[in-house]
C-alpha cells in the first residue's frame, strides 16, 4: 500500500479494504486483515488502522468477534456499493465534469464515445 497526501491515512486504509470487498477479495463472513497484520504492512501506526476499521464497524460493514477479530457482514458489497456510488456522484463527479468542461471536452468525449 503507498499512501497520498491528498487525505488522512485512516480514510486510505478504509478505501483499501472498501475496495477488497467492492473486488471481491473479501466476501460475506470472511475475516479482515487484524489491526497489526494491516498496520505492519501499511506501515502505519496501529491506531490509524483501529479508526478506520471502527468506521467500518459504525457503517455496519464488519463486525467485531470476540476473541476471533473483524468480519465483513453480510450484505456489506451491496451496502458499500450504494455508499461509494453515492460519494462519487456527489463529490467527484462534479469535479471531473467541471475540469473536462474546462478543457473544452464535451460530455460524449468524456463518456469516450468519439
Amino acid at each position: 500500500m503507498q499512501w497520498t497526501n491528498d487525505q488522512p491515512i485512516y480514510q486510505q486504509v478504509r478505501d483499501h479494504v472498501v475496495s477488497l470487498i467492492i473486488d471481491n477479495v473479501l466476501k460475506s463472513g470472511d475475516p479482515i486483515p487484524s489491526v497489526r497484520q494491516m498496520a505492519v504492512e501499511g506501515g502505519v501506526n496501529p491506531l490509524t488502522v483501529s479508526k478506520a476499521y471502527q468506521e467500518l464497524v459504525d457503517l455496519n460493514i464488519v463486525e467485531k468477534r470476540r476473541g476471533l477479530g473483524m468480519f465483513i457482514t453480510e450484505g456489506a458489497k451491496k451496502e458499500l456499493l450504494k455508499l461509494e456510488k453515492s460519494k462519487f456522484l456527489d463529490n467527484e463527479w462534479p469535479n471531473t465534469v467541471k475540469r473536462a468542461e474546462s478543457l473544452g471536452i464535451d460530455l460524449i468525449e468524456l463518456l469516450g464515445k468519439k
